[in-house]
């Protein structure tokens, strides 16, 4: 599991509140004036990552207008870029003239070395949101500065890649180790810079190995939208990312993977999660076997037991019994999930 700090108003009396919420986003992002309806009896949560360079916030939290005025700026600059994916509730970001709306799902991008006022709705929002250093992120400074007011969706193409990633990271951290938080840095890096390049149009100046990651991912998750179809071979993953495959082989080889143990494996990793779920027990084995893309019972059961060593029906009565089925065999759980291993969230 990846360390994480926790941060709730909900243990201070209510006039300190807003205050210590203030000074603790002012730590997460940058020091900021904050203004809020709510003020006299503020209620904000917050858990926060360290991805190396990166850092990964969720938050839950009352109405609030977030004011970085220019004196500010040039007070203390961290130099980094923030992304909020919102999630739930809506909000609105100005520059000077300039004024955009968001709305579930959206990702708001601003910057520490920039003025900004931005406000959310009457009603408690909830983010995700992402600071990561001006010059970790592989465009040009001047190139990347532009994306600063876009509203990017987070429910298609790399938006929503980046979105689905950063939902699965925060809602279950149990599938990584605290080693693997420099790695994730670089993937969340490696998708911002893509989100980056993809609003504006300027794809081809990603580096090589930012487009080999941010393919691999992108294959990765069409993958897991569609375990659950039998025909679901190579050729058309190839197919709808545009690319040979022998292009595919060669992406799951830098791994030590290929294509259809990979598949193979995520099938059976869910096929197994919904077999010890005690709310899926009356749930025929064949139903759960279709669901993941086995369209014939035997062929189900022997992949099954080879790579967990039990049957299907085996594990389903360990799970009756009560009996701990972790220490099952499992080559699958010996494969450590990458980033986009999860279905998206959309």
């Amino acid at each position: 599991m990846l360390p994480e700090t926790v941060f709730t108003t909900h243990e201070l009396q209510p006039g300190d509140r807003f205050e210590a919420w203030t000074e603790q986003l002012g730590r997460t992002h940058a020091p900021m004036h904050l203004t809020s309806q709510r003020s006299a009896d503020y209620r904000g949560f917050q858990r926060v990552f360290g991805l190396g360079e990166v850092t990964v916030w969720p938050a839950t939290f009352d109405h609030l207008v977030f004011h970085r005025t220019p004196r500010l700026v040039r007070q203390s600059d961290p130099e980094v870029f923030h992304l909020s994916l919102l999630r739930h509730g809506d909000g609105a970001a100005s520059w000077g003239k300039e004024q955009v709306g968001y709305r579930q799902d959206d990702f708001h991008v601003n910057c520490s070395s920039m003025s900004y006022e931005i406000s959310t709705g009457p009603d408690p929002v909830t983010i995700v949101g992402v600071e990561i250093p001006r010059a970790a992120v592989g465009l040009p400074a001047g190139r990347a500065d532009r994306v600063v007011g876009r509203r990017i969706s987070g429910r298609e193409g790399m938006g929503g890649l980046l979105a689905g990633l950063l939902v699965q990271l925060t809602e279950d951290t149990s599938n990584y180790r605290p080693g693997d938080a420099d790695r994730l840095g670089t993937v969340v890096t490696d998708l911002v810079t893509a989100v980056f390049a993809n609003a504006l149009d300027a794809e081809p100046l990603l580096t090589p190995e930012t487009h080999t990651r941010t393919l691999l991912l992108s294959v990765k998750s069409f993958i897991q939208r569609h375990l659950g179809d039998p025909d679901l071979t190579p050729a058309r993953i190839a197919a709808a990312h545009h690319i040979s495959r022998s292009h595919l082989y060669r992406l799951f080889q830098d791994e030590g993977l290929t294509v259809a143990s990979y598949v193979r494996d995520q099938r059976l990793a869910n096929a197994r999660r919904e077999l010890s779920d005690p709310d899926l027990l009356t749930t025929p084995i064949h139903t759960i076997a279709a669901r993941w893309g086995y369209t014939r019972a035997g062929d189900f059961t022997r992949a099954f037991r080879t790579a967990h060593g039990v049957t299907p029906s085996e594990l389903r009565d360990l799970s009756l019994r009560g009996t701990a089925v972790d220490g099952v065999h499992s080559d699958v759980d010996a494969v450590r999930r990458t980033p986009g291993d999860a279905p998206a969230h959309h």
